[in-house]
């Protein structure tokens, strides 16, 4: 029987992938309270040079860019909810945001990298 051998590094890996998968969560959270998605940005750029030159910078930047993009059309659907598109709006957001929830935390638990 052979052990596995842990280097320091693997251990640094497998924190910072834990914590990617905290900020899905946190995203996931913001349906319900929307604090959850402020805190996981926070963490997206703090922590956001510890996972350069790694897989998990490509789920970074896909999370990074979910917020930032969901943002801009939730203000948009918002401003514009008196035309009554911005109910259209609204929902393709929310659409939008799920999918890249769910595509980012399939990846992440897989291993895999974002593909843009």
């Amino acid at each position: 029987m052979s052990e596995e051998i842990v280097t320091p590094d693997a251990v640094e890996m497998k924190l910072l992938k834990n914590l990617t998968q905290v900020v899905y969560v946190l995203y996931a959270l913001s349906y319900f309270a929307g604090i959850t998605a402020i805190i996981g940005i926070i963490i997206n750029y703090v922590k956001k040079e510890e996972v350069a030159g790694t897989w998990l910078e490509s789920h970074f930047r896909w999370q990074i860019r979910t917020f930032w993009f969901g943002l801009l059309w939730a203000v948009i659907g918002a401003a514009t909810v008196v035309f009554l598109i911005g109910f259209a709006v609204l929902f393709a957001n929310f659409c939008w945001i799920i999918y890249r929830i769910v595509k980012g935390w399939l990846n992440l638990n897989d291993n895999k990298p974002m593909n843009f």
